[in-house]
C-alpha cells in the first residue's frame, strides 16, 4: 500500500509520554515552520487517541507556537466518529478543547469531518469530505484528489489499527475512494469515516505515535517483516518522504532485538 521508494520507518524511543507528546509538538512546529517559508501555507492531518490530543496541546502551549502563521494553517483529520458535531468523543472536540484559541486558526481552512446532526449518514458524510479535499487539491493545483499533506500524525492502537482501518477487515486495503464510511466498527461508536490506506500515505510526512506497555505488543507486531496490512494495518503506513515510529520506552520490551528484515532501525 505504499510506493517502492517510500522511505522505511526510522525508531525513536522517549523516555516517557511527556518527552514523546513534548518533542513530537516540536517536530510539527518545525515542519509546519519550513513548510510555511516553501510554500505560504502548511497542512496537517491530525488523528485522535489522548497521546494526539496531548501533542495538540504541547503545540497551543509551547513558545515556538508563535513562529507560525496559524491563519495559514490548514487541518484535516484521518477519521472522525460518526456522532453529532459537538460530541466529546469527537476527535475534532478533543482538539478545539485542547487548542490554545490565543493562536487564531482561519476556521475556513480548518476542516471537520460532518457530524451525525448535520448529514444523514457516515455514507454521506464521507462522500461529503471526499468531495472536500478533492476541492482543497483541485484550488492550490494539486494532481488528483487530494491536496498536498505536510505531515500526518497518526497513533497506532493496541490491536494495530491506525485511523479507523482495524486488522483482520479488507477495506483497509480499498483503494477506490480516498475517504469511506465504517459502518461496524469493533471499536464504540460502530458508524465512522476514515481516510483510505493510500490517502493517508500520500502525505509526506507520516509520524506515528505509539506510547505504553499496553501497545508493546501491537509495537511489535507491525515490526515483523512478514506482516499484511490486513493483519496489522499500523505497519502499512508510509509518508513519500518520512516515516518515523514515535515510541515510548515501555512500549519496547515487546519487540524483538534487531529483527531479521525488521522494517524500522532505531533512532539513538
Amino acid at each position: 500500500m505504499s510506493g517502492a521508494d517510500s522511505p522505511q520507518p526510522r525508531l525513536v524511543p522517549h523516555d516517557g509520554e511527556d518527552s514523546l507528546a513534548r518533542d513530537t509538538a516540536a517536530r510539527l512546529l518545525e515542519v509546519l515552520e519550513a513548510a510555511q517559508d516553501e510554500r505560504g501555507e502548511a497542512t496537517v492531518l491530525l488523528t485522535g487517541g489522548s497521546m494526539g490530543t496531548r501533542v495538540i496541546g504541547e503545540v497551543a502551549a509551547s513558545p515556538d507556537a508563535a513562529l507560525i502563521d496559524w491563519s495559514r494553517v490548514n487541518v484535516w483529520w484521518s477519521d472522525e466518529r460518526f456522532l453529532p458535531g459537538a460530541d466529546p468523543e469527537r476527535n475534532g472536540v478533543q482538539a478545539a478543547d485542547a487548542w490554545d484559541e490565543s493562536l487564531e486558526l482561519d476556521w475556513d481552512r480548518v476542516h471537520p469531518v460532518a457530524g451525525s446532526d448535520e448529514i444523514d449518514t457516515a455514507d454521506d458524510a464521507a462522500r461529503d469530505y471526499r468531495e472536500e479535499l478533492a476541492a482543497a487539491a483541485e484550488a492550490e493545483g494539486s494532481a488528483g484528489d487530494l491536496p498536498h499533506v505536510d505531515v500526518a500524525l497518526l497513533s497506532l492502537g493496541p490491536d494495530t489499527h491506525v485511523a479507523s482501518l482495524f486488522p483482520g477487515r479488507e477495506d483497509v486495503l480499498r483503494t477506490d475512494a480516498t475517504v469511506f464510511a465504517v459502518a461496524d466498527s469493533p471499536k464504540p461508536p460502530p458508524e465512522r469515516v476514515t481516510m483510505s490506506l493510500p490517502a493517508i500515505n500520500s502525505a509526506q510526512k507520516v509520524w506515528l505515535l505509539v506510547s505504553g506497555a499496553p501497545k508493546a505488543d501491537a509495537l511489535a507486531s507491525i515490526r515483523r517483516a512478514d506482516v499484511t496490512p490486513v493483519e496489522a494495518p499500523g505497519s502499512a503506513v508510509r509518508g513519500t518522504h518520512e516515516t518515523l515510529w514515535l515510541v515510548t520506552e515501555d512500549a519496547l520490551p515487546g519487540v524483538p532485538q534487531d529483527p531479521e528484515g525488521s522494517p524500522a532501525q532505531s533512532e539513538d
